[in-house]
This record gives C-alpha cells, structure tokens and sequence, in this order.
C-alpha cells in the first residue's frame, strides 16, 4: 500500500456518492434517527443482556480484587505486570485511534469520514473508560486513587513528576477531556434534531438540555465550526503525544524487550491498526442492524481495509527491526528475550501476533475480501485478537525471564484475571448499545453537508447554459 494508492482510494470514494440511493434530507432524518425513535428490538435486548452479564461479571472482579486484594491475580515475582496492564494499553490503543481517525480526516477535508467519525469518537470515550479502570485496580486502594493527583496535601509528599506512569496520568486524563468535549461538541446540533422531532414531553426536555438550548443561528454555527475545528486540532498531537508517552512505560526502563527508542511510533502505528478495526468490527454490525447500509457503502469499507493494510505492513516493519536491532546490538539479554519470545514458553502467544497482525491482514489485498462483509468481519476481529497478544508479549515475555535464572517463572491467569479481561469487553459493547440507542451514531449535519442536493452552486453549475455562480 503506497502513499499513491491510498490517495487514489480515497480520491475514488470522494468522487463517487457517499450515500446511495434517492436520499433527501428528510429521508436521511428518518434513517438515523430511527433508533432513537422506535422501540428497541429484540436483538438489541438480546445484545445488551449479553454485555450487560459480561460488565456484571467485571463490576464482580473488580470488588473482588479491592476487597481480597491483587494478590487474587496470578502475577508473580518476576511478572509483576501482567493482564492489567496489558488490558491497560489494549485499550488505550484503541481509544487513541478513535479520535484520531475522526480528527486527521477532519482537517484533510475527508468527506467520507461522516459515516464513521461519530461511531469513532464514542469509541474513543468508552475505551479511555475501560482501560482507566485497570491501573485504578492496580492501585489496589482505588479509593486513594487522588494521590496520583499533584494536588497540596498537609505533609508536603509531592508525586515522582520522573514517573512514566505518572506521565500517563496527566496524559490519559488530558485526552480523555479534549475526546470526550470533541465528541459531544460534534453531537450538539444532531441533539437539537433528536429534540425538535420528538413527541414526548420528557424527552424533548432531556434532548433540549443535552443540546445546549441549540437553535441553529447563523452565530452558533460559526461558534460550533471554529470549536469543532480547534478540538480537531488539539486531538491530534494529544494523540501522538499520549500513546508515545503510553510507550514510556515500557522505553524507558532497563528491561530487555522494553528498552527501545522504536516504541513511540510502533505503538501509534499500532493504535491505528488496532483503531480501524474496532470500528469496522462494530460499525458492520451498526450498518446492518440499524439499516444503514446505503450510509456506511462498501466504498467506506473498502478506504478502511486499505488503511488497515497499509498499518499492517507499519506493525510487521517494527516487529522486524525489533529482531534486527536485538541481533545487530550484540547484547546477550536483548537477543535472549526475542529467541525466548519466538522459541520459548510463550511461543504460541508471540506467533499468533505475527499471524494475526502481519501474516493474516494480507488478504486484504483482494478487492472482493475488503468489500465483503463476512470475507473481512474474521479479519478485523483476528487483528483486534493479535493486538491484545501484542501487548501481552511485550509486557509477559520481557518480565518472566529476567537477569536472574533463581528467579524466573511462567505467569499463569487466575479467573480474576480473565473476569476483568472478558468483563471490560461486556463494558464497553454496553456502553456502545446505549450510545447507538439513544444517541444518532451517524452525524447528520455532516451528512446532510454531502448530499448532492446541499451545494447548490455545483447544482446551478451543473444546468445547460448555467454559470456556476449564486
């Protein structure tokens, strides 16, 4: 995937139509909006009953842990970090790719992201919610999380500014506020739609408060733009600098695996990768159930699998220098921890990363597979499984053999372990069913902005004899 074929995607889907079909605006109302209006299906109960047990069984191992303690987990000497922080960085990566997808697509003027650049901020807020709750939990007192905090307390003991993992703090808590204000901003004036078509009292209040008292003024869209476009830009170098400051954790330390300079970009390669296909594995189901399919084309399918290509081949790149560099070094623990990872206790863990990340993505060169729902769905979701292996290799293999051989030891999960894993997934897909539910996951100002029948001078350009003027 060159730089050129990417633009002769992209440059394809713009000049073919974003939505299919004789769509007006009202007709386009009625699509969106219909989730929000009707009464839920039984597959969405169905759906929600399924997360809803799975979020229940996270809130249980959470309790669990704060009231028995981490010790309930299966970390061990030497792997001190283990699923939580792996689970940690799985989902920061896929909260970064959200916003960044939807933001870098805004400032290069990328028409085709209103159908998905709603679906990926949400995505953005709800990961940061599900991974913040692993480092709270691995406190172990939750309660004092605030300590992490540079607030003035009476005996004058100040955070370690040198801290990595305090860096995160400020990190994390600054892109988490600038993706949650760059989504709810983007959400205003579709709030203000929800409210004026509904019948009911109560939810014309609530909408009405959610939107902000809204009316749609040439002043507020001027203020809506100018803020839209200035959280676009702060989200992105806060997403640069947030998972390369993620990165940190591991860079900067001594530990064989983790003590390399490549971390910062492969981790934002990573998230991207990992970004796009979260949102193709849910936005397909989306489309689908909500009837979106002439919204949410092929031709946005087909843009995103390219992308996830060319990230793929990012993603085997650092994998490949990572060997390279643990070789051409010379140092004997460096090219010990890759020969570990590639021919040891985790083997099976660090070849199922190559295939899922590397190997696997490859069939997304065929045209047919990138346009084809059940030819690319197993893709996507081998990508998101070989990202969480991705992560638990390089947090895992690095720790269980250290420098000491007295003390090296295999790190096995309890079912605390794999509750909170499996319970945050349950989390987050609830959290998403009640953002689809009641919230329009396509943006229909944005949207409405595309339709052929919203730019009325290539329309009168477009007229035998017309001028192309107003």
């Amino acid at each position: 995937m060159t730089p050129e074929s990417a633009v002769v995607a992209v440059s394809s889907l713009e000049a073919g139509p974003l939505v299919l079909g004789e769509v007006d605006f009202r007709k386009l109302e009625d699509d969106i909006n219909r989730p929000l209006e009707s009464f839920p299906t039984r597959r969405w109960w169905i759906a929600i009953s399924c997360t809803g047990l799975l979020a229940a069984l996270f809130v249980y191992a959470f309790l669990h842990t704060v009231f028995t303690g981490i010790g309930a987990w299966g970390n061990n000497n030497p792997v001190g970090w283990a699923w939580d922080i792996t689970n940690f960085v799985f989902w920061i990566g896929i909260g970064h790719a959200g916003t960044l997808i939807s933001a870098i697509l805004f400032l290069l003027r990328q028409r085709w992201r209103t159908a998905i650049a709603r679906f990926a901020e949400a995505m953005t807020v709800f990961a940061v919610i599900c991974a913040l709750q692993f480092p709270l939990v691995h406190t172990g007192r939750p309660w004092l999380a605030y300590w992490l905090l540079p607030l003035p307390n009476a005996n004058g003991i100040w955070v370690n500014f040198r801290s990595p993992l305090l860096w995160d703090v400020f990190a994390v808590s600054t892109y988490g506020t600038v993706s949650f204000l760059f989504w709810y901003t983007g959400l205003l004036p579709d709030l203000a739609t929800v409210r004026d078509r509904a019948r009911h009292g109560l939810r014309r209040t609530i909408y009405g408060i959610l939107s902000l008292g809204w009316q749609g003024s040439n002043r507020a869209w001027s203020h809506y733009e100018k803020a839209y476009l200035l959280f676009a830009g702060l989200s992105t170098p806060l997403v640069l600098s947030v998972h390369s400051v993620v990165s940190f954790d591991f860079a900067t330390s001594v530990i064989p695996g983790w003590h390399a300079t490549i971390f910062p970009p492969y981790f934002v390669a990573g998230a991207i990768f990992s970004g796009f296909a979260m949102v193709a594995t849910l936005i397909v189901i989306m489309r689908k159930f909500f009837r979106l399919e002439h919204v949410v084309t092929e031709d946005h399918l087909d843009v995103m699998n390219r992308i996830i290509i060319a990230t793929s081949l990012m993603v085997g790149y650092a994998y490949a220098t990572e060997v390279f560099i643990a070789w051409y070094s010379g140092a004997a623990y460096e090219r010990y921890v890759f020969v570990n990872r590639a021919f040891g206790h985790y083997a099976w863990a660090y070849w199922t990363m190559v295939a899922c990340n590397v190997v696997i993505p490859q069939v997304l060169w065929i045209r047919k597979v990138r346009r084809t729902v059940l030819l690319l769905y197993p893709v996507v979701i081998l990508v998101n499984v070989g990202m969480w292996f991705e992560r638990f290799v390089i947090v895992v293999t690095s720790l269980h053999r250290d420098y000491l051989p007295s003390s090296w030891d295999v790190f096995s999960p309890t079912w605390v372990d794999v509750s909170l894993f499996v319970g945050s997934i349950g989390v987050f897909l609830t959290l998403m069913l009640l953002f689809a539910r009641f919230l329009p996951a396509v943006s229909l100002a944005e949207t409405k902005a595309i339709l052929p029948g919203s730019q009325p001078r290539a329309r009168q350009g477009a007229r035998p004899g017309g001028d192309g003027h107003g």
